[in-house]
């Protein structure tokens, strides 16, 4: 399926590629680690985790005592921005990725009172139905194949009542963001940027894998500034 949904445009399927990112590539250590520094700094400048911890806490409103699961967690600095701010809330904090966990776990959140920090696979997530409040993956949807998207809206919306994804709007005006990538990252920066740009999902692409997942799964998506499409999840029924 192409990444703009069953019906994209031509010039969307032209947008689309397949080229690998360095975050994905194990040949390119160096590489990946200067984007995750590059990632962090233009997240801080961006006010990323304010914009994306704000729909966290919107989601937590309504529970006294809520337990939120982040997948793909990379950094983890979402998690503690939204620990900071919710004096309640207990997280557990995962990455597939084993040296991510191991950095997890070595900095802030593995010695945060309220936070745990596992390895989990977003498309089949170790923990029984209904663990958690909400599911939370963030800017990192675009790294899977269409198949593991699917398996990602089936499993969230499995272990937690709502499952909200954040990730990138689909659309060639956003490569306006390379630039600023550029400088907080350098050349490997860049390079992620454009192709997680060209990899992103639309709403309609989202809609599609959320009815061909194996599960009961309703979806809303809308265009969250500057350049993000937020998504939510929930079982039907």
């Amino acid at each position: 399926m192409p990444r703009g949904g069953p019906g994209a445009a031509w010039w969307d399927r032209l947008y689309e590629t397949d080229r690998p990112e360095y975050l994905d590539r194990a040949d390119a250590a160096g590489r990946r680690r200067r984007v995750l520094r590059g990632l962090d700094r233009l997240e801080r400048l961006t006010l990323a985790h304010r914009t994306c911890g704000g729909l966290v806490l919107d989601g937590l409103r309504d529970v006294p005592r809520p337990r939120f699961l982040e997948l793909g967690a990379g950094g983890g600095g979402l998690a503690r921005w939204v620990l900071d701010r919710h004096p309640a809330a207990r997280a557990t904090v995962s990455d597939v990725a084993p040296d991510l966990v191991e950095a997890l776990r070595a900095g802030p959140l593995g010695r945060h009172a309220r936070a745990t920090v596992e390895r989990l696979d977003a498309t089949a997530i170790d923990a029984p139905d209904g663990s958690y409040d909400l599911a939370l993956f963030s800017r990192s949807l675009h790294h899977l194949p269409p198949r593991g998207a699917a398996d990602v809206l089936r499993e969230g919306t499995r272990v937690a009542r709502r499952l909200l994804v954040i990730d990138l709007w689909r659309h060639p005006v956003c490569l306006a963001a390379v630039p600023p990538a550029f400088l907080c990252g350098g050349p490997a920066q860049a390079h992620d940027a454009v192709v997680s740009l060209r990899k992103a999902y639309s709403p309609a692409a989202l809609r599609h894998l959320a009815a061909a997942c194996g599960a009961p799964v309703a979806l809303r998506t809308r265009f969250l500034p500057p350049l993000y499409l937020a998504a939510v999840a929930t079982r039907r029924g």
